[in-house]
C-alpha cells in the first residue's frame, strides 16, 4: 500500500529543511576547504527549492501541476536560503582555479536581485566585472560594497585585527568576509587605475583624430 502524501504545507517544511541541511553541509564543506564538495550541496539545496517560489513562474504549471502554497514566512525563508547559497557559490568559484568570473557574475547579480545591499554580493560582483574587464560596473558595485563597510575605528579595534589575523593563519577560510573588506579598498584602487589608463587613450586617440 502506498504511503500517504504529506499535506502541501508540510512538504513545503520538509523541503525548506532539507535545503537547510543541505546548505550547512556546504558550508561545512567550505570551512574545510573543500569547494567542490561545497558547489555540490548549494545546488542540491537550490534543487530542492526549484518551483517553489511564488515570485516566479513555474513550469510545472505548464502541465496541469499546482504548486504548493507558500506562506509569507515559507517565502522568505525561502529566499534567504537560496541568496545565501547563490552567494557562497560565487565565494566557492572565486577559490577554484580557473576562476568562472561569468558565473561568479550570475551567481552575485541573483542575490542582488532581492538583496541590493548585501555587501558581500556588491564585492564579488565587482570583483568579477573587473576580471571581465567591464570597469564601470565595477567600480559601480565596489562603491557601493565600500560605501556599506563600517567607517571609523572603534576602541580596541587594532587588537581585533591583530587578533583576527592570527587566527587567519590558521584559519584562512572562517574569515573571508574580514579579507573582503579589506580587498574592496583595492579592487576599487585597480578598477579606477584601469578606468584612468582607457580614458587617457581615449583623449590621445581623440586628439590624434582633431590634432
Amino acid at each position: 500500500m502506498a504511503a500517504a502524501k504529506a499535506p502541501p504545507g508540510e512538504a513545503m517544511e520538509q523541503r525548506l529543511q532539507q535545503a537547510r541541511v543541505f546548505k550547512e553541509e556546504g558550508n561545512c564543506f567550505y570551512k574545510e576547504g573543500r569547494f567542490r564538495d561545497a558547489v555540490g550541496r548549494y545546488h542540491w539545496a537550490l534543487l530542492q527549492l526549484k518551483g517553489l517560489d511564488p515570485s516566479t513562474p513555474s513550469p510545472l504549471q505548464e502541465f496541469g501541476t499546482e504548486r504548493p502554497p507558500v506562506t509569507p514566512e515559507q517565502e522568505r525563508a525561502l529566499h534567504s536560503i537560496q541568496g545565501d547559497c547563490y552567494n557562497n557559490l560565487s565565494a566557492c568559484l572565486l577559490h577554484m582555479e580557473p576562476v568562472n568570473y561569468e558565473r561568479v557574475k550570475g551567481y552575485s547579480l541573483k542575490v542582488l536581485e532581492r538583496q541590493p545591499d548585501n555587501t558581500k554580493a556588491l564585492y564579488r560582483a565587482g570583483v568579477a566585472f573587473y576580471h571581465l574587464r567591464d570597469y564601470d560596473r565595477a567600480q559601480h558595485h565596489l562603491l557601493n560594497a565600500s560605501s556599506r563597510q563600517p567607517k571609523g575605528a572603534r576602541p580596541g579595534h587594532t587588537l581585533i585585527i591583530i587578533f583576527f589575523t592570527l587566527i587567519f593563519l590558521f584559519s584562512p577560510l572562517a574569515f573571508d568576509s574580514f579579507t573582503e573588506d579589506a580587498n574592496v579598498k583595492r579592487y576599487l584602487q585597480l578598477t579606477e587605475s584601469q578606468l584612468s589608463s582607457y580614458h587617457q587613450k581615449q583623449k590621445q586617440l581623440y586628439m590624434g583624430m582633431f590634432g
